[in-house]
């Protein structure tokens, strides 16, 4: 597991959330624990790393 920080989309607040590096591909939706908007989240590991974040709105 490794603690990720980023800006959520919405409100612009740092927040983090632990990532399961032994998951290669990964896409989720998950609310931001300051504005509790969800976020789209897609991530890709490599070599047991993160290598690909993205924090996308899904409300248009």
């Amino acid at each position: 597991m490794e603690e990720y920080f980023f800006e959520c989309p919405y409100c612009w607040e740092q927040i983090s959330m632990l990532m399961d590096t032994s998951i290669l591909q990964q896409e989720y939706i998950e609310d931001c624990e300051v504005c509790c908007n969800p976020i789209q989240i897609r991530v890709g590991i490599d070599e047991g790393e993160i290598s690909q974040f993205e924090a996308i709105s899904i409300e248009q």
